[in-house]
């Protein structure tokens, strides 16, 4: 099975400081992975203020030594609890060929172009690398993160990139979506407001693959424009991995409920999550971590205090990040894996 660690810095300092314990402590952690054999595959690093930590980050030891040896993929979506920076580290003791490819443009590339015309790039960058490679966007992304500055503004010209793109390329409602979140968070560059992690499968097979539904509880995406499936099922040869899409509180009709209570939205979601997982063959205790979204920053009390009582042993990371619909106060997204 794979590993996932969360690790945050202490809270205290200045940020040079924070990430010499991270160093410390990723150190440590991944001394202990790889005495049983197991190495790092991808980081994701979540920063509190990209503009002014980047740089620093990118010339660290923790960069250089450690988190560089792999995949990774740095983005503005700010820690809760004080921490400048958090980390979920994935490692396994298998190799099951996923490759993550973190794109990202430059002001220079994306001069006064909105966020339809970004995500058309980013796109068209990620199908020339699967092209040069013999792949295609249908049949081997598995997963996207887009993630969106000033989502309220910007998303509309996302969903219909995306939408234009997935036509263009013959993923359709009778065909399939692709597992996706989409979610506020900031890249480097002043211009930029669009950025976007793609999870590529290159040896997967159409039967490899099961898109998860639940219609008692989630309508189909595209019913309110949208194109992305709510979860995807991949076969391995030792197990099935379950990729979730940023879950929110939302019925059958897809609509928002349980408005105005991040409690209540909580529960619902996760509620959502666990009937995902159940038409792939999963559970809940099946998670192996949760990334939390926030829209507001009050609410980070409320919500971590019901996750560690419903899931004390899931790992988590609660963040600020603004959902893609107002109403919607959080969302979640996680990963589950069961042996087959």
């Amino acid at each position: 099975m794979d590993r996932y660690k969360i690790i945050t810095d202490n809270g205290k300092g200045l940020f040079a400081e924070r990430l010499t314990s991270l160093y410390d402590s990723l150190k440590e952690y991944l001394g202990t992975e790889q005495a049983e054999n197991r190495r790092l595959c991808y980081t994701k690093v979540l920063l509190s203020d990209i503009s002014n930590q980047e740089a620093e980050l990118r010339y660290s030891p923790l960069m250089t030594e450690l988190i560089g040896r792999a995949a990774c993929t740095v983005i503005q979506q700010s820690p809760t609890g004080g921490a400048k920076i958090g980390l979920l580290v994935k490692t396994s003791d298998e190799d099951d060929g996923f490759i993550l490819h973190s794109l990202r443009l430059t002001d220079e590339e994306v001069m006064n172009f909105g966020s339809y015309v970004q995500t058309v790039m980013l796109f068209e960058k990620y199908i020339a690398l699967l092209k040069a490679e013999g792949l295609t966007l249908k049949d081997h992304c598995i997963r996207t993160w887009l993630y969106v500055r000033d989502i309220d503004t910007n998303y509309d010209g996302v969903v219909k990139a995306r939408n234009d793109i997935f036509r263009q390329h013959g993923l359709t409602v009778d065909t399939h979506f692709i597992a996706s979140t989409g979610i506020g968070g900031r890249a480097l560059g002043k211009n930029v407001c669009v950025a976007i992690d793609f999870l590529t499968a290159p040896g997967i097979r159409p039967e490899d693959i099961l898109y998860l539904k639940a219609p008692d509880h989630l309508n189909p995406t595209h019913e309110y424009g949208v194109a992305f499936e709510r979860g995807v099922r991949v076969a391995l040869p030792t197990k099935y991995e379950y990729l979730i899409s940023g879950t929110a509180s939302i019925n059958h009709r897809g609509e928002v409920i349980n408005v105005g209570n991040v409690t209540r939205q909580t529960e619902r979601l996760l509620e959502n999550i666990g009937a995902l997982l159940a038409d792939g063959g999963a559970t809940m205790s099946d998670v192996r971590y949760f990334i939390v979204y926030l829209r507001d920053l009050s609410d980070v009390e409320t919500v971590d205090a019901y996750m560690a009582q419903a899931y004390p042993d899931v790992p988590r990371i609660i963040t600020y990040a603004k959902v893609c619909r107002p109403a919607w106060l959080v969302e979640m997204e996680c990963i589950a894996e069961r042996s087959r």
